[in-house]
């Protein structure tokens, strides 16, 4: 065999797929979700290599979306698919993670260079000889593109596209052809971790825009903190916490920023979405004069139809890749260092008696006459229940806006998909966040709320649940069909409504005994009360399955407002 005069001077040589799995398990992975595909197969076989487990999911969407719910839990995920019946498959969870900001790494298994070269007409292509035009639409949602087609260039943009998953939160696709899986490349690289620091701002932009930040906050006299997603994606909890704990100040958070304040501090006031919020809350954030604004995500049922009454005057934007204030913005002057610099300035002194308010879980005043299970009644009363360190997916519909009514304890991580939204996404991002909780070696519950209809499009990620052993209790709430859209358009038209499911079944059909799980059918407020106060329940080992029967048309206050917003906004024709 003739000598590769383009390896032989590697100190160190290593498969690309070693070197691709281990610089996964630097970054913090350690189970890769995915389905396996013949273009993938080789691939697959170096991931115990690299200290990597394989998941193994029943179709490539549910897989997206456990990947998507894992980096959630861990930081950051991994998905491998097949090309092009595979990654098409995924593309809607990886659309999910793109817009949501959720940091996964899609890796394609594709065909070799050398049948890309010739364009042969292969299986799982379009048969006319393009080999790019999956990555091409991938590239749509993906902060980067790395087709690793030549050996010299192969480290290079492996740890490249890992510094870009991981610094700007978003999906990277790489594409790892046949012939290149065993190629080698330099392994002495694998000693220096990949450089995942953020860049530092320019110092002179940064003090001028914390001066302006401070001189604003000093002289307001109803200043608010508002806390959203992108603080949550774009790791800023610490430094918020950090402002929330010194200057006092009353702090809400947006639908999608829920679970990234602490909500037993004295000034959390709250969830703000506009007329969707608590009318309390909703007068304190409006009558604010200033409003610290961070990492906000303001799309439609995270505003509730984008119905705030807040003024652009009043507020500072704080974000990943820019500041703003009131109509002044700071391109390319992080949200991250200007915190920590108005943490570190504020004069506690300069600043306004704040306004405490007051969250109560209101149990009680929603437990009405009747025995059925309410949506007013229940949110709440799952307040009661959660527990500190709890993981809570709720589902795009009933949950995601129910939610809103939940008293976290400390520690919860609350995850939910308000702005993409994909219907059936809560089930596998429940598998996926309950294994990145055990994959970090902590006892966490992992808590899935879901509506029927949901349920039904991606049901057989429980069988992955039980597959792995994960800590999972699904509430799994039966309402007889598809609940927001009924409160859209069509309360009973027949394109909302679904066949009702022996739901409590799914798990047997999957393979499960009854000793394998735990399965209940509550039906009135009495019987919620009893299981939740049940000891071995609340400890919540391996699966558990409770389905809720709730009123057909009952739905949480902010979902019928939202609904009632979207409904006109649809309706609109100029």
């Amino acid at each position: 065999m003739a000598l590769d005069i383009r390896t032989e001077s590697l100190k160190n040589p290593v498969p690309v797929a070693e070197y691709l799995f281990k610089r996964l398990h630097e970054v913090g992975i350690r189970s890769v979700h995915g389905l396996p595909g013949d273009f993938n197969l080789r691939a697959l076989d170096f991931l115990p290599e690299a200290g990597l487990k394989w998941v193994g999911s029943v179709n490539e969407l549910n897989a997206a979306y456990a990947a998507d719910g894992y980096a959630r839990a861990k930081g950051i995920s991994a998905l491998i698919t097949t090309f092009g019946v595979g990654e098409l498959s995924a593309m809607n969870g990886m659309a999910g993670a793109y817009s949501e900001h959720i940091p996964v790494v899609h890796i394609v298994g594709c065909p070799s260079t050398i049948s890309q070269r010739n364009g042969m007409l292969l299986h799982h292509t379009l048969g006319n000889g393009d080999f790019n035009v999956f990555a091409n639409m991938s590239s749509q949602i993906s902060c980067d593109v790395a087709r690793l087609n030549k050996p010299a260039e192969i480290a290079d943009q492996i740890d490249h596209a890992l510094r870009e998953c991981w610094t700007r939160s978003r999906p990277v696709y790489i594409m790892l052809p046949t012939d290149m899986v065993e190629k080698k490349v330099e392994g002495q690289r694998l000693g220096t971790p990949i450089d995942l620091s953020e860049l530092e701002n320019d110092v002179e932009r940064e003090d001028y825009v914390v001066d302006v930040v401070l001189r604003y906050l000093h002289a307001a006299q109803r200043p608010i903190i508002l806390v959203d997603a992108c603080a949550i994606r774009h790791r800023v909890l610490s430094e918020v916490q950090d402002l929330v704990k010194k200057t006092k100040l009353p702090v809400f958070v947006t639908p999608m920023g829920k679970g990234a304040v602490n909500e037993n501090e004295p000034t959390y006031g709250g969830v703000y979405a506009g007329s969707g919020s608590n009318p309390e809350v909703a007068a304190q954030v409006e009558a604010a004069d200033l409003v610290l604004s961070i990492g906000s995500l303001k799309s439609d049922f995270n505003t509730s139809g984008f119905s705030y009454r807040t003024s652009q005057l009043n507020t500072i934007d704080f974000h990943s890749t820019y500041c703003a204030v009131r109509f002044s913005e700071y391109p390319g002057v992080m949200m991250r260092g200007v915190l920590r610099k108005v943490v570190e300035r504020v004069d506690l002194s300069k600043l306004s008696p704040p306004l405490i308010p007051k969250v109560i879980n209101e149990v009680a005043k929603n437990r009405d006459s009747f025995t059925d299970i309410t949506q007013a009644w229940f949110w709440p009363r799952l307040g009661e229940y959660l527990k500190e360190g709890d993981i809570v997916v709720t589902e795009t519909g009933t949950s995601n806006f129910g939610i809103w009514e939940t008293k976290f304890p400390p520690g919860v991580t609350g995850v939910t998909q308000i702005f993409w939204g994909s219907i059936g996404w809560s089930v596998g991002a429940a598998q996926g966040a309950a294994l990145g909780a055990r994959d970090m070696g902590i006892d966490r519950r992992t808590i899935l709320m879901v509506g029927d209809g949901s349920f039904q499009l991606t049901c057989q990620e429980v069988s992955t649940m039980l597959r792995h052993r994960l800590k999972v209790t699904i509430f799994l709430i039966n309402n007889d069909g598809f609940t927001i859209e009924r409160w859209i358009h069509g309360l009973e038209e027949e394109y909302n409504d679904i066949v009702m499911w022996n739901y409590t079944q799914i798990p047997n059909a999957f393979g499960a005994t009854d000793k394998q799980f735990k399965k209940f059918v509550l039906k009135t407020k009495d019987e919620v009360d009893k299981l939740l106060t049940d000891k071995a329940f609340i400890e919540g080992d391996g699966l558990q399955f409770v389905e809720l029967r709730m009123p057909k048309l009952d739905a949480p206050r902010a979902l019928k407002i939202t609904a009632e917003i979207s409904a006109k906004n649809n309706a609109r024709t100029e």
